[in-house]
């Protein structure tokens, strides 16, 4: 198995930064997370299925695609990678935190990224990338990690367990998400049905726009039974006013208890 590390270091609780080659020697590692990279494997498909390794330490915490209102958002910047035409992160079930009578969405301990990487073409792939993510505890650290590897896909997938565990925890997917939006004075108010069961007293929806520019507000859910939940937020754009969307466009995800429901897009009722 092989995994390279990533090493964190930062200064005035502000910034952390990371730098990675395949050659480079070890630095000191922060003491808030470590970050290491998997490298992989070839997928049938002519992908490579690559991972990110986040190591946190006792107490901190950092989070997931859309963290809530209390968390910052974790970023990628794969434009300096070489026959690379895209890369999907696979997001593991978060969990639901309460704290100071805010929730968030992330992850405690440790947690892999998996990395669907899309080559251009056949052969070598130079992986090189930026990620902006935040560690919190008592105070909140935004982090930056760089790094650049070459990945030759040369390791069966049995090497690395770890990436298989986390696609596997992967969410739930469903099919019959129904939606309706209505203007509203500064954009445009969501309604969204699912049929799915109860997660608990944590149980929290999140209703995602691709466009990271609109506003979405935290989604406030009602249930009319135990398989029926009704999840509605605000999308405010920067120009604050009413807008068009595509409801395909949509993510909606239901999360709690370690477990996750998720819908791409949604249909009219």
């Amino acid at each position: 198995m092989t995994h390279m590390p990533i090493f964190l270091r930062h200064a005035l609780a502000v910034t952390t930064i990371a730098c990675f080659t395949a050659t480079a020697a070890p630095v000191t590692a922060a003491d808030e997370a470590q970050v290491s990279v998997l490298n992989g494997w070839r997928m049938d498909n002519g992908h490579h299925m690559a991972a990110l390794r986040i190591s946190l330490a006792d107490g901190w915490h950092t989070y997931w695609r859309a963290p809530g209102d209390a968390g910052i958002p974790p970023r990628f910047d794969w434009s300096a990678s070489k026959n690379v035409s895209g890369v999907h992160v696979h997001w593991p079930t978060p969990n639901v935190y309460a704290q100071n009578d805010m929730r968030y969405v992330g992850y405690e301990g440790e947690v892999v990224l998996p990395l669907e990487i899309r080559p251009t073409a056949s052969g070598a792939i130079h992986l090189e990338g930026v990620i902006e993510f935040g560690v919190c505890d008592d105070i909140c650290i935004p982090m930056t990690a760089q790094l650049r590897l070459d990945l030759d896909g040369t390791a069966p997938q049995s090497d690395y367990p770890a990436i298989t565990a986390s696609l596997n925890d992967a969410p739930t997917r469903i099919t019959d998400a129904k939606c309706d939006a209505a203007p509203i004075e500064d954009g445009l108010k969501v309604t969204v049905t699912l049929g799915v069961p109860s997660l608990g007293a944590r149980e929290i929806a999140v209703i995602e726009h691709p466009d990271a520019a609109i506003w979405v507000s935290e989604a406030m859910t009602t249930r009319k039974d135990t398989s029926t939940l009704t999840a509605v937020s605000e999308l405010v754009p920067p120009h604050a006013k009413p807008f068009m969307i595509n409801r395909s466009d949509l993510t909606i995800t239901v999360i709690g208890n370690g477990t996750t429901y998720e819908a791409r897009g949604c249909t009219g009722r």
